[in-house]
């Protein structure tokens, strides 16, 4: 068989790889479907030649919607065994992606361990771990350092990579002109927008993108296009920066296809839900269908501690209208890192709004948990109920904590229960309600 660096370049070749199997077996398609959206950019298998114990899976917009946490130590949190703690259980609850976001400590030992534990796809943020790896002011770095941090993400096995390539020199300017309420609230592209501004240099992730798709070529690292000037609140959505910012990710997304390197483009970010759907639509035209992947949207700017609700009410509009992969949102999202209940929110929002989605899109065999739900509740069968659900801990601790008098009823209802009169009413059975 012809050698291939990149699920893309096989896919290119006409070859399905095992990773295309995989996925096609998952998301019940034909393997030579996902192979020629593989081939088309439309959908990327994040899946580093490194990465020995992954279970791949496929982001697209056609794909069932996945679901991407974000993970990792900083300064004031600190500690990794509990993070470790947050990935698997982040795993077993269903998310596809973790993406390590640690500022502080051992980051290479952690991300190592990662990739060497975690079925998950892993992602991160070079930018962040340059400044931890090398221990240097961030003026100090070089283009070559930030690059080489790239190298060295990929030669440990991260299979997806964010990278701030989309803002320039001229975005300087822009923010400074039109004078956004949140200017960057991206924390990756501000460390690369004040890097431009005290060094005078242009954006090395932009002036030496050939580089950086040279390794992840080598290793099959897919590019996230990160969204620096992401809308920080919703004023700010679909300003010129933002929209200046995509024209740029479509034409890097061009470039990285023709090297064989797979890309999802990030987006938004805080966005007005009447505005959601049309974000979703430029992204697809002028990135070329290339899997989208969103932070929220969050809806309101007005709701920390609740922002996985905001954020779960614009994903599923975003899901639906063509968004690929959902960035959960914590309640902490705003006030704090994470704890292990924060983690647990976020995920159970984020897979109700990507669930919903993918029911609106009418992805095969997506409503079978559904109809195994409506099933049980019709027989009144608790076990079964808890068996489709996606917390069946915390539905178990809700019923036994108000429990009924009777067991085939709950203590909203008692006798007065709808289903259970249908049952016996359709049964030709006397209906006893006192």
């Amino acid at each position: 068989m012809a050698e291939y660096k990149t699920q893309m370049e096989a896919a290119k070749m006409g070859i399905i790889t095992p990773e295309m199997e995989a996925v096609a077996k998952k998301e019940y398609r034909d393997p030579e479907f996902i192979r020629q959206m593989c081939a088309e950019g439309k959908v990327a298998i994040c899946a580093n030649r490194n990465h020995k114990c992954i279970d791949p899976n496929g982001v697209g917009s056609m794909l069932r919607t996945k679901i991407n946490v974000n993970l990792g130590v900083s300064r004031d949190v600190k500690n990794y065994d509990e993070e470790m703690e947050k990935v698997m259980a982040a795993v077993n609850m269903g998310a596809e992606a973790i993406m390590d976001l640690s500022s502080h400590g051992d980051t290479t030992g952690f991300r190592r361990k990662l990739t060497s534990e975690c079925p998950a796809m892993i992602g991160t943020v070079p930018v962040y771990d340059s400044v931890i790896h090398y221990r240097r002011d961030l003026d100090t770095l070089t283009a070559k350092d930030f690059i080489d941090v790239v190298r060295l993400h990929a030669q440990d096995g991260v299979d997806f990579v964010t990278l701030h390539c989309g803002i320039t020199r001229k975005t300087i300017d822009q923010i400074k002109k039109h004078k956004r309420k949140m200017n960057i609230v991206s924390r990756g592209g501000s460390l690369v927008f004040a890097w431009m501004c005290m060094t005078g240099e242009e954006n090395p992730f932009y002036e030496y993108y050939d580089e950086i798709l040279d390794i992840c070529h080598e290793y099959d690292v897919t590019i996230s296009l990160g969204d620096a000037c992401r809308p920080g609140c919703i004023a700010d959505a679909g300003d010129v920066c933002q929209i200046e910012e995509l024209v740029r990710l479509g034409e890097l997304t061009k470039r990285a296809w023709a090297k064989n390197v797979q890309v999802m483009v990030e987006g938004p970010g805080h966005v007005p839900l009447d505005q959601v759907e049309a974000n979703m639509k430029i992204q697809q035209s002028i990135c070329m269908g290339a899997p989208f992947y969103v932070l929220g949207p969050i809806v309101t700017d007005i709701a920390p501690g609740y922002d996985h609700i905001t954020s779960a009410i614009g994903g599923a509009v975003a899901a639906m209208a063509g968004a690929a992969f959902l960035c959960y949102v914590t309640p902490a999202e705003h006030l704090a890192l994470p704890n292990l209940d924060d983690v647990k929110q976020g995920i159970i929002a984020s897979k109700i709004a990507a669930h919903a989605a993918d029911i609106a899109k009418h992805i095969p065999h997506a409503t079978d948990i559904d109809n195994k739900m409506a099933d049980a509740r019709r027989k009144l069968d608790w076990e079964g109920q808890w068996e489709c659900a996606l917390d069946p801990e915390y539905a178990k601790s809700i019923r036994a904590d108000r429990a009924p008098e009777f067991d085939d009823t709950c203590s909203m209802c008692g006798k007065f229960c709808a289903v259970r009169s249908m049952n016996k009413a359709l049964n030709n059975e006397h209906v006893d309600i006192l």
